[in-house]
């Protein structure tokens, strides 16, 4: 079989052009990257404003293993699907961090025959958003440091400096370091910190931002310290938000690039959503709206991080309602949570099957506390047997969800044309009835323990005595309307990675606090989480390469 980027660098991509054109979108309307690559120009999405809005459908998972779910790949099928069928449809993803490309987790481009491309180009420098976004970052962190060398006006107290420098590369050596070493005219000697970039509070700016001036709005809101008099000092006190806006000018407008079978697919901004709150740009997904009937959009990881996150952030401060979910899941995953190790988990295996699939219950009833309609899909290996998924096809239908397979690695929209059918039949059938899963009146404390118990099943949260410390202090400063965005590991339901399927008898427990006030919400994390990931002992940086003639080899 071939991999993921022999059979992207064998597609037969259509000129964006001609990809756009298929939308309405003139040439007018593109900034042109290359042949294959345009952003959307202003204008465009201005002009869309008054077209009325498609139907928006989720995809999800249920928590990642490694015998991996194929959420992506689920996503970019489905579209292909919607298009083998005659719908306009669009595909509104997230860019791929550069961290997990060189990392453990590899491209996040789709799979198989359902990919998006130019895939190579996605999953590296694509259109430079993130080289944006990371110097926006790191020009407020030296703005701030050069502030306090050049007198200090404000009274910024270094021990109370909050905003981290930012990469968007997996290296855990930058996780705390010291800055100023040196002569006095090298700066302060501080703690200092890196997060990796798609966890940046810009990141999560950018993406909820609506337009220019909401942008400049949000930049100028970001807490980087607190003054010797604990007041909070913002990048607008530092003066730093119009060069900022300017560095982030172009990141603003969304990408357009296409499917293996030339679906329109607009990708723009990438946070993470076990450390950030895990959805594409709110630009990128309502100027999808206006363009097509259908759009596929995704959030990160399992549906208890990025389904909830998208939901109750991104769907509440941009006005969303989605339409239906897509919650994907694999015969082999469900085994893997029942207790099979990896290497045995393509023999047939019911009892496991029964034990495992209590996750994939779990995420059902979540998803359906928020009032969308449910579709599960068994994303299709060659390994799984009739019984099995008859097993969860049975499962789900008992609990209120429609159910179909997806075959759409291996055959493309064809073998998704099933579950396009199914979404179709819901989207017409089933009414959704969306409502966040917390009201924004509740204090700080109850929008944590609400996520906690209803979505996790926890049976309560303790909070370290600075989280505890930094929760008051925020809301003091008037910021307990704001959503919580919940730090945690994508591997588990609790806060432990450890424990799998559907944990019982469980405590979270919250160790750090802080605020995005530009983005405005409130991040709460949790267990051993970290900010800025590391590499493993053999991360697949080592077995990427390019020949003499400039072809990418091993990227996926």
């Amino acid at each position: 079989m071939k991999t993921d980027i022999e059979i992207a660098q064998e597609a037969q991509m259509l000129p964006i052009r001609e990809v756009a054109a298929s939308l309405g979108i003139g040439e007018d309307d593109l900034e042109l990257y290359g042949k294959y690559k345009a952003k959307l120009t202003d204008e465009l999405m201005t002009r869309a404003g008054s077209n009325p809005d498609g139907k928006l459908i989720l995809v999800t998972a249920i928590n990642p293993t490694p015998a991996g779910e194929g959420k992506t790949t689920t996503s970019v099928g489905l579209g292909q699907a919607f298009g083998k069928l005659g719908k306009k449809a669009v595909i509104a993803l997230r860019e791929p961090s550069l961290g997990p490309c060189f990392g453990i987790k590899g491209g996040a481009a789709g799979g198989g025959y359902a990919q998006v491309v130019p895939m190579e180009d996605l999953n590296l420098h694509f259109t430079g958003d993130f080289h944006a976004i990371t110097s926006a970052n790191n020009l407020l962190a030296a703005l701030l440091d050069n502030h306090i060398q050049q007198g200090n006006e404000l009274g910024i107290d270094p021990r109370q400096v909050v905003w981290k420098r930012c990469l968007d590369m997996n290296d855990r050596v930058l996780r705390n370091i010291v800055v100023g070493l040196g002569s006095k005219m090298d700066g302060m000697v501080r703690e200092d910190h890196f997060v990796i970039t798609v966890a940046s509070e810009i990141m999560a700016v950018l993406c909820l931002a609506d337009d220019m001036h909401d942008l400049k709005k949000r930049l100028g809101r970001i807490i980087v310290a607190y003054s010797f008099e604990g007041k909070p000092v913002t990048a607008d006190d530092l003066q730093a938000t119009g060069a900022m806006a300017a560095l982030l000018k172009d990141a603003l407008k969304p990408n357009l690039i296409q499917t293996l079978e030339h679906t329109p697919a607009i990708v723009h901004g990438g946070p993470f959503a076990n450390i950030a709150h895990g959805c594409n740009s709110v630009r990128a997904t309502k100027t999808a709206l206006k363009l097509a009937d259908y759009v596929i959009t995704e959030a990160g990881f399992g549906a208890d991080l990025g389904a909830e996150k998208f939901f109750d952030i991104k769907c509440r401060k941009a006005g969303l309602k989605p339409d239906a979910v897509v919650l994907v899941a694999t015969v082999r995953a469900l085994k893997y949570n029942g207790g099979v190790a990896k290497t045995d988990l393509g023999a047939e295996n019911l009892e496991a099957l029964q034990k495992g699939i209590v996750n994939l219950e779990k995420h059902i009833e979540n998803l359906q506390k928020y009032g969308v309609p449910v579709v599960v899909t068994l994303n299709s290996f060659v390994t799984d047997t009739k019984a099995e998924t008859d097993f969860v096809e049975n499962f789900c239908l008992e609990r209120g969800c429609e159910f179909a397979l997806s075959e759409v690695w291996e055959k493309g929209g064809e073998g998704g044309i099933a579950l396009a059918e199914k979404v179709l039949w819901t989207l017409e059938n089933k009414e959704s009835r969306f409502a966040p899963l917390y009201a924004d009146s509740l204090s700080l404390e109850e929008k944590i323990e609400t996520i906690a118990g209803e979505i996790y099943g926890a049976d309560g949260v303790t909070y370290s005595p600075a989280a505890k410390k930094e929760l008051k202090r925020i809301a003091d400063m008037g910021m307990s309307d704001f959503p919580i965005c919940m730090a945690k590991t994508q591997y588990s339901l609790s806060d432990d990675q450890t424990k799998l399927g559907r944990p019982q008898d469980f405590c979270v427990n919250v160790r750090e606090v802080y605020v995005s006030a530009g983005a405005g919400f409130v991040v709460a994390v949790t267990g051993a989480i970290m900010t800025m990931p590391g590499l493993s002992k053999s991360p697949a940086a080592y077995g990427i390469d390019v020949d003499d003639a400039g072809t990418i080899t091993g990227l996926f």
